[in-house]
């Protein structure tokens, strides 16, 4: 096993387990004892607190439902847009209510279902596909979802009151920068709430996957869609944060007039196109991945087989996320670019395809060697993959530039993205549904109603946008309220209306199956399915603990593969069987081959969140209306918040150095560094800061490249001094910051709390002064003093959330929460620093060598 750092006990004991020590019988007594502990340890409040709950299965569960209620509003708006397109010169809405209503459906849809549906299935499900109690970080679970629920009703509300967007869902400039009232605020800064909730839950994912797997599921072993949360997430971290650089100079120009997308003041409505697009491509297999996933699950099962070609599925998945980032101007051809550009980027759109294809070829395969049960989730399996494969025939003919000129910004467009998006991600999504149901609720779904609802709903759907793909070849543009008599489109958009209302009769029948109670059916068998994954170990009925005992798994297919294990789970033969303390606990295990070194104890049900959800909401929402200083107290009163949670319920000294988890293993019950779920979790969210850092960088050199008059003539520069002494101070405070890390870690306390004082003085002086050297530049003149000043507020802005965690470690320090011996907090920061010093540098370099240069 790795040695965790100096100080902290090594893990002790037998490891693997022997068949011998599997085998040996728990007396009653102590297992009834053991189990008492853990359903009490691990209850859902009741009552009124019920709401204060963290555990996967509650948030999970509210995150699906959430989801599903925000789907169906955005389609209650398309019904109403099919309803308006259903005749010509129709006046059923103005025109600036159908802009309204088309904004928001695409915003919806993306941004308040498809990725939060993945998000909400990947919570409740992952711990159960992975033998976990739980998530590493449930409270930050919980603070995604409530922030998603806060986030979501504001945004979609603002239909209610006409003060919805109404410049598509892309925003592109000039429409959306200089539109009048808030609905364009409400769509940057609302959503930008929501991504970052987003990017939050995928942080929680990835740690999930990669250190709380059980003892012995290496990474090659794990399920498959373990792998594809590693993947989407990894896409979110890379492709959610181009947007929120875009939404923060975008937020900018409309609040202060500085003119990112301005080209009377140097700006360029490009960038925009190439921000959003940087994201909103990898956002098409970010929502199409997941269901992939669930079909990886459904197809072994139903085919009473192994997946075919395992590995070969992991490389495609990894692919396929590569590859997304290499298309974006898919979506820009029309937009008189270098013809090489077109070239590259029409053959990287052609390339996708082959990873999607491996991927779909290894589940046909699995079905062809197998012995197929047509059950109802497979047959929403075999829909998703007729809809699907059309949509990417003709995703190949939209990547050949000819046919994308002729084409763009028509229905041919809508056609293609929703035979895409449904096959991709609904229809899966739907036979998820109705696979886990019985996992989730421990009941199981109709047949005869979701047979009633597949066909209603692959009916409609066929009957209303494959006519689309011949009303966009003859000409109807995209996001058009109505049109003339004359032109040939009545009769197919008419059919098109008539298809989406008999969806809406599928999804109505869907629903209700759904919500329908349920309590006079027989109970469920455990495994209905008859599954080989640990999910399927589920109690019946429902248990909140995850596992009774976390297994020792060595297969893919534990069920099938290892006959004993659900037993041995059920007797707590395996590893945590107890809750001797009362608290919350589950396994921390190696990245690679899962060894268990840390017994990690979570955090239990909890009013912050919903505080800290709420007053980070008050900090997005009052700009929205130019409310500035209510916006400052929520800002505050959010991070008196967080910090409170994190000082009560975080890296706290344990009352014990280690614990006896079972079968002859004891492990420490702390770690630090990259032994520690919270060092991983910081990585991880600081690479997708550093992304979008990284294109407000980019945006400095696409002016450069993109104007000629980048730098103006006689502009005036950042002072040089100043930007100097910038770089000094950063560089000064990261050495103090690492060296009050390594002095408390070797036991010089004194000197490593000094470090601590210092370093945040160092840090101001370094934000300070980089303030300074642009502090005679006009923003609102041109765009270059604007990207200054824009680098500059980054900087400043993550200068204070590293003050702030600086004198957290000092207040740990004197307090005694942070020791020599327990300083995960110390090690935390210090990462963070990492990355906003280079940062930092990175901005002095561009602010004072860059005009040389330029």
């Amino acid at each position: 096993m790795k040695t965790p750092p100096s100080g902290i006990p090594k893990p002790e004991g037998t490891y693997p387990p022997t068949e011998a020590m599997l085998a040996e019988p728990v007396p009653e007594d102590l297992a009834k004892a053991q189990t008492a502990r853990l359903r009490k340890a691990w209850a859902a409040p009741p009552g009124w607190r019920y709401p204060s709950a963290v555990n996967n299965t509650e948030v999970g569960k509210w995150y699906c439902m959430t989801a599903l209620s925000f789907m169906l509003m955005a389609g209650v708006m398309a019904l109403i847009m099919r309803l308006q397109l259903a005749v010509p010169e129709n006046d059923l809405v103005s025109a600036d209510r159908f802009n309204q209503l088309f904004t928001m459906h695409g915003s919806a849809m993306m941004f308040l279902f498809a990725v939060p549906l993945f998000e909400a299935i990947s919570i409740l499900l992952l711990p159960g596909m992975l033998g976990a109690r739980d998530m590493p970080f449930p409270r930050l679970s919980a603070y995604g979802y409530w922030s998603f629920l806060i986030g979501g009703i504001f945004v979609i509300g603002s239909t209610f009151f006409d003060a919805a967007p109404r410049a598509g869902w892309f925003m592109y400039p000039p429409l959306a920068t200089e539109d009048e009232g808030p609905g364009s605020d409400i769509w940057l800064l609302g959503l930008s709430f929501i991504e970052i909730a987003s990017i939050a839950a995928a942080v929680e994912l990835i740690v999930g996957a990669l250190k709380c797997r059980p003892p012995g599921m290496r990474v090659n072993i794990m399920p498959l869609y373990a792998w594809y949360v590693m993947v989407v997430g990894g896409m979110i971290l890379f492709a959610f944060p181009p947007l929120i650089a875009g939404d923060f100079l975008f937020e900018l120009e409309r609040s202060f007039d500085w003119p990112f997308f301005d080209p009377t003041r140097g700006g360029d409505p490009m960038l925009w196109q190439h921000l959003f697009w940087i994201f909103g491509h990898p956002e098409v297999y970010i929502i199409f991945l997941p269901s992939i996933a669930i079909a990886a699950m459904v197809i072994p099962t139903v085919a009473r087989r192994p997946i075919f070609g395992y590995s070969w599925i992991v490389l495609s998945a990894v692919g396929t996320g590569f590859l997304s980032f290499g298309l974006w101007v898919h979506h820009m051809f029309t937009t008189g670019l270098p013809s090489i550009s077109l070239g590259f980027f029409s053959a990287a759109s052609e390339a996708v395809v082959i990873p999607t294809g491996i991927q779909i070829f290894a589940f046909l395969a699995t079905l062809m060697a197998g012995r197929v049960k047509m059950t109802l989730p497979m047959l929403w399996i075999s829909g998703a993959l007729a809809i699907f494969t059309m949509g990417g025939l003709t995703g190949v003919m939209l990547a050949l530039a000819p046919f994308d000129f002729q084409v763009h910004d028509t229905y041919f467009i809508v056609a293609h993205l929703h035979y895409t998006l449904f096959g991709g991600m609904v229809f899966p999504v739907i036979a998820g549904v109705y696979y886990f149901f019985p996992f989730i609720q421990k009941k199981l779904l109709s047949e005869r109603l979701g047979k009633w609802a597949f066909w209603l709903i692959f009916s409609g759907f066929n009957l209303t946008f494959l006519p689309m793909h011949l009303t966009g070849l003859w000409g109807m543009p995209r996001r058009v309220y109505t049109y003339p008599t004359d032109l040939g489109w009545d009769g197919l958009n008419m059919i098109s209306t008539i298809g989406a209302f008999i969806i809406a009769a599928g999804f109505a029948i869907f629903v209700w199956d759904l919500i329908r109670p349920k309590g006079h059916q027989p109970q469920i068998p455990r495994n209905p399915w008859d599954a080989g994954t640990l999910e399927w170990t589920h109690d019946v009925p429902e248990e909140t603990w995850g596992v009774r005992s976390i297994p020792h798994v060595t297969t893919r297919y534990p069920l099938w593969d290892q006959p004993q294990m659900q037993a041995r789970m059920d007797a707590g033969r395996y590893y945590l069987p107890d809750a001797e303390e009362g608290k919350r606990e589950t396994l921390v295990t190696s990245v690679i081959d899962a060894e268990p070194i840390q017994v990690q104890r979570v955090t239990g049900p909890t009013w912050i969140t919903h505080l800290a959800a709420l007053f980070t909401g008050g900090a997005f929402i009052f700009p929205t209306f130019h409310l500035y200083p209510p916006a400052i107290v929520s800002g505050a009163l959010a991070i008196c918040c967080i910090i409170w949670w994190l000082w009560t319920s975080t890296a706290r000294p344990p009352e014990a150095d280690s614990k006896d988890v079972g079968l002859g293993l004891r492990l420490p019950t702390y770690a630090a560094g990259p032994s520690s779920v919270g060092w991983w979790a910081m990585w991880i969210t600081m690479l997708g800061d550093a992304t979008a850092f990284s294109s407000v960088v980019f945006g400095f050199f696409f002016y450069w490249t993109a104007s000629p008059d980048f730098p103006p003539d006689g502009a005036a520069h950042a002072a040089a001094g100043w930007v100097g002494l910038a770089a000094v101070a950063f560089a000064l405070n990261w050495m103090m910051t690492v060296g009050a890390r390594q002095l408390n870690r070797a036991g010089s306390v004194g000197a490593a709390r000094l470090c601590l004082v210092l370093a945040p003085a160092t840090a101001a002086l370094g934000a300070a002064s980089l303030i300074v050297s642009v502090w005679g530049l006009a923003p609102e003149s041109h765009v270059y003093p604007a990207i200054l000043w824009a680098l500059t507020v980054w900087i400043a802005a993550h200068t204070g959330a590293g003050v702030i965690m600086q004198l957290y470690c000092l207040a740990g320090s004197l307090f005694g929460k942070m020791t020599p011996r327990y300083d995960a907090d110390i090690w935390n920061v210090s990462l963070f620093w990492h990355f906003v010093t280079i940062s930092a540098l990175v901005t002095c370099a561009v602010m004072g060598l860059a005009p040389e240069a330029l």
